[in-house]
């Protein structure tokens, strides 16, 4: 894709979400997480790439003492079928008895969520709760459900506040959607 193919898909998008109820919602949810999570000292593990954005902005309105790393899982093969995960890159601290803290930009179908949190559970995890920026609303149930939620999007093709199109636009700080054709 050339630069100008990035504009027009940016510049024909929906704004779904702007920057002052995006950091609203952030604000908002980084309150409840520190009302349940204050006392648990959690190793916070963002989901590499898509997570990036959500967990530099999150971090610091965390006001208590945690430990961070991250994990980095991919799904391949036929991803409409499922496909398998692919771990690159798991936590280098132990997850052994911590409480765990995954983040993600976006909660989609639900399996690399389910998936992360399955095995931060079997490396010896006390507790695992999940946390995303947009969780998409579909008409069918997800195999997990995130803890804490930042805004719901619609059923659509989303991208901004960490989730790209085509490899762009993750940063943006508003939500936009593809226009339905």
């Amino acid at each position: 894709m050339q630069q100008q193919d990035y504009q027009s898909t940016l510049d024909n998008a929906e704004l779904l979400f702007d920057a002052e109820t995006c950091h609203a919602a952030l604000r908002k949810m980084a309150a409840e997480i520190t009302v349940t999570m204050k006392n648990d000292f959690p190793l916070v593990l963002p989901i590499m790439g898509g997570a990036v954005v959500f967990a530099g902005q999150l971090l610091p309105l965390l006001r208590f003492p945690l430990d961070f790393d991250y994990a980095h899982v991919s799904r391949y093969g036929d991803k409409l079928v499922g496909g398998s995960f692919e771990w690159t890159h798991l936590p280098k601290l132990s997850v052994k008895d911590r409480h765990i803290l995954i983040l993600d930009d976006i909660l989609d179908e639900g399996h690399t969520m389910a998936a992360m949190k399955e095995k931060v559970l079997q490396m010896g995890a006390k507790s695992c709760r999940c946390a995303v920026f947009a969780n998409k609303l579909l008409p069918h149930a997800k195999p997990i459900a995130a803890d804490f939620v930042g805004l719901n999007v619609p059923n659509r093709y989303v991208f901004g506040f960490g989730m790209d199109v085509s490899g762009a636009w993750r940063n943006l700080p508003e939500i936009y959607a593809l226009k339905d054709a």
